[in-house]
This record gives C-alpha cells, sequence and structure tokens, in this order.
C-alpha cells in the first residue's frame, strides 16, 4: 500500500507535533514554515523535499495555515490541483485577495448594508462624516485610517462609514463554532488583544456565516462583523485562513478536525 503524504504548511510546530502522533505509519508529513517550492504535472501536485534540494515529492493532502507575500500564485495552483485541501482552495483563492473577496463576500450576507467608497490608486475622497479607509490585499489590512474631511490614498482602497460599536469574529471550524469579542485600546480591535474571548453566539450572524462558508466551500473560516449601539450588525470582512492557535478552544477542534480530514 501506497503510503499517503500531507504537506502542512504554516502550523507551529506543537499543531504539527499533534497532527503526527495521530498518525499511523500509512502516512506521511512533509512540513513547511512557509511557502513551499511545488510543481503541479499532468494533475499530480509534487513539493520539494525538505532534505534533498531539487527532489520532488508527490503530494496527496495539504493543511494550508497562513497569509503570506507571495502565496497568491500558490493558492491558485492549488485549486487548479482541485485535491483534498484544508481549506479549500478554490474558497481561499476567491477570498485570498482582501477587496474582491470582501466584494464576493457581500453578495452572500444578509448585513451588506454599510454604504462603502472606493478608489483605484492614488485619488482625492473627500467626506463630511467619520469613515474608516482600508488597503492592500492582505486581510489584517496593510493600514488604516480613519478621518473626515479630506484624504488622499496611496493606493486602491475601500472606504466604509465608521461605526462605534462592538467588533465580532464568527468562527467555524467544521461543525463548530463560536464567536468571539474583538477588543482593543483603540477603535481598531483584533483577536491578538488580551481581553479578546468567547461570548455568547448571535444565531443571525451564525446562519449569516455558515451561508458564506457554504458559498465559498471552506470547512474552517472566520467571518468579522460590528455591531452599531443601535444593534445594527454589518460584515467587515471574511478571513479564508483564521487564525486556530490563539484560542484553546478553537485550537483543540482545529487540531481534531484536520486529524479526521486527514485520515478521510
Amino acid at each position: 500500500m501506497d503510503k499517503i503524504r500531507i504537506l502542512v504548511i504554516g502550523l507551529e510546530e506543537a499543531e504539527v507535533n499533534a497532527l503526527k502522533q495521530s498518525l499511523n505509519f500509512n502516512y506521511l508529513m512533509v512540513h513547511y514554515d512557509l511557502v513551499p517550492q511545488v510543481k503541479l504535472i499532468e494533475g499530480q501536485l509534487y513539493v520539494e523535499s525538505t532534505s534533498v534540494p531539487g527532489k520532488y515529492l508527490l503530494v496527496n493532502k495539504v493543511i494550508f495555515h497562513g497569509i503570506y507575500k507571495d502565496d497568491v500564485d500558490f493558492i491558485t495552483l492549488l485549486a487548479m490541483w482541485n485535491g483534498p485541501c484544508l481549506p479549500n482552495a478554490l474558497g481561499m483563492m476567491d477570498l485570498r485577495q482582501r477587496i474582491p473577496g470582501l466584494a464576493r463576500a457581500l453578495s452572500v450576507s444578509k448585513f451588506s448594508g454599510i454604504k462603502r467608497g472606493m478608489v483605484i490608486g492614488e485619488q482625492d475622497y473627500s467626506t463630511e462624516t467619520e469613515v474608516v479607509a482600508k488597503w492592500g490585499i492582505w486581510h489584517c489590512g496593510e493600514d488604516k485610517n480613519k478621518f473626515t474631511g479630506d484624504w488622499t490614498s496611496t493606493e486602491t482602497s475601500v472606504i466604509e462609514e465608521f461605526i462605534d460599536g462592538e467588533a465580532v469574529r464568527i468562527m467555524i471550524v467544521g461543525d463548530k463554532s463560536w464567536q468571539i469579542r474583538l477588543t482593543g485600546d483603540t477603535w481598531l480591535k483584533s483577536i491578538h488583544n488580551e481581553g479578546s474571548w468567547e461570548m455568547e453566539i448571535d444565531q443571525e450572524l451564525l446562519l449569516d456565516s455558515k451561508a458564506i462558508a457554504q458559498h465559498f466551500n471552506l470547512q474552517t473560516v472566520g467571518v468579522d462583523y460590528i455591531i452599531g449601539k443601535n444593534g445594527e450588525r454589518y460584515l467587515l470582512e471574511v478571513n479564508h485562513i483564521p487564525n486556530v492557535t490563539v484560542f484553546p478552544f478553537v485550537n483543540k477542534a482545529f487540531i481534531e478536525y484536520a486529524v479526521e480530514w486527514m485520515v478521510s
């Protein structure tokens, strides 16, 4: 029986070791911290060996976790391969570039009520209300700027009204889900702030997030919303690679799901 080789990219050492311990001798694992050299040859995926430079190994499954400067072509190659990939490669490809991904997600979400603007390249923008400009293809955003009045972009940007409220993330791993409160010392909120933690889940946001996950065929996803002080909810962003290491309950669920996925 041929062994099944699993390529794991971006997971931290603790997660990689946990996955390895759950596999029997029928499985091999190749782990890279960064995007490796790969080739797609006649529908088969190959990755460069970690021990023998220039030697390429046949890959049967891929687990991908991370956002890298040079990963767009890599994810596209995985989508072209169309083999077993966690998360689904086509869904990752559709969401990888933040602004096009947002446009796709807004077509699915019930909570798309923010009236957004957009500028291409270097352009002047003027507003009488408080807004936030977000630019860059990174999901964390290359940068953000809150302003009223005149502003000049340095690159293609989305501008959305600033909503004072509570930022939350619906996190989905397989059939498990959580709502995470995002916190921060300023108007910028993050899962990495010390106060961020699980909270009671909003069932309407969960249904919306599940619809988005199903649309992009993603097994894991993080969907960010803002809940205004008036109770209105708005979609902010869909994270195709949500962090699974910050919260122990998410980390445990991800390891369990990934193990089941690998051996299925």
